[in-house]
């Protein structure tokens, strides 16, 4: 029987984003409430008797197989699986993918029962967690493609609680350990001895599964990037990244009985000189080892960049968490032309 503190926590963690939209069926699961919640994942979901309910956390997730697809889901962490209860709309999301899921219960959908998918990954089938960048995003990768699923928590706090919980739970498993390397050494666990260049940051769990953290290069390349989409107009050593989060882009459409806006998933990174937004595509990098070729798509595509000179004015809306922002820029057609003209004007 689970303790009263965990009840608690799982109760308190049972609550849906309120900027996102889920099922019905999900809106159940998320007004439950302590006991009635413990007996509901041991009738409903858990798949064997002496299963223990960890960890509750609602997150947008990304399949490898659907990477243009997120959809809300709630996470359950058990002794023995981590289990996605999945949005009924995402089953015909993406027709094309109709093989990844079954459509067995189709029958269903006029009636008034609720379905709710859910997919199940074994933690016996884990084999690596990648943290994305300041703690936004995290990466659960199994033995094959049908087994990656990233977890956009946007949230660094709900990321470091999900790992903490899920290192515990491995922790409990039994498994053979992985000989010791014979020299083991700092320089040789992390990085290359010929080249000098460290790699990405590796933490072997006791289970043997990996953790992968991002090292500081990675945040060099960004800031490459950046510089390129620049066309030039900074000296990359001076060019800082001061931030990096998952946001929503709102596009708000009009002229419907009712104005609605749809959230628009992107990466924001602020610089010194610049704010851009980023479509990231957050489940293919790094390749998983079975992937034959590279993804259809680069990391980072720049969907929109603004200069802060140009930032007339913020917009913020009085609402809790999380908040909204409307950056107001002034739209000149020729960036330039007030400089120059100002060069003309006072001589050389």
């Amino acid at each position: 029987y689970p303790s009263e503190f965990l009840m608690q926590k799982i109760t308190e963690d049972n609550q849906i984003p309120v900027h996102l939209h889920v099922s019905v069926s999900l809106q159940y699961v998320a007004g439950l409430k302590g006991r009635a919640l413990v007996e509901f994942f041991h009738s409903n979901i858990a798949e064997v008797e002496n299963e223990e309910l960890r960890h509750l956390m609602w997150s947008s997730v990304l399949f490898y197989k659907t990477p243009n697809v997120e959809v809300m889901s709630c996470v359950l962490l058990s002794t023995k699986a981590i289990y996605f209860l999945l949005d009924d709309s995402f089953i015909h999301a993406d027709e094309h993918q109709s093989d990844f899921w079954n459509k067995e219960n189709s029958d269903c959908e006029n009636s008034s029962f609720h379905l709710s998918c859910c997919f199940v990954l074994k933690l016996n089938d884990l084999q690596s967690v990648n943290v994305g960048l300041f703690d936004q995003y995290f990466r659960i990768t199994g033995h094959s493609a049908d087994h990656i699923v990233t977890c956009l928590t946007r949230d660094s706090y709900n990321t470091h609680t999900f790992i903490q919980q899920l290192m515990a739970v491995l922790s409990l498993l039994a498994r053979t350990p992985s000989p010791e390397p014979v020299d083991k050494d700092f320089y040789s666990e992390f990085g290359s001895k010929n080249t000098g260049k460290m790699e990405n940051y590796e933490l072997i769990h006791s289970s043997r599964v990996k953790f992968i953290y991002p090292n500081e290069e990675e945040i060099g390349d960004l800031a490459f990037l950046v510089a390129e989409k620049m066309d030039g107009l900074t000296n990359l050593p001076s060019l800082n990244i001061l931030l990096y989060v998952l946001a929503f882009q709102v596009n708000h459409f009009e002229g419907s009985a009712q104005n609605t806006s749809s959230l628009q998933p992107k990466t924001l990174i602020l610089t010194s000189s610049d704010l851009f937004l980023f479509d990231e595509d957050y489940i293919s990098y790094p390749l998983p080892e079975f992937a034959k070729e590279p993804p259809k798509r680069d990391k980072y595509q720049l969907a929109d960049g603004r200069r802060i000179r140009d930032l007339d004015r913020v917009l913020m809306g009085y609402q809790t968490y999380p908040q909204a922002l409307t950056f107001v820029f002034d739209d000149v057609q020729n960036q330039d032309l007030m400089q120059n003209l100002t060069l003309d004007h006072f001589g050389e």
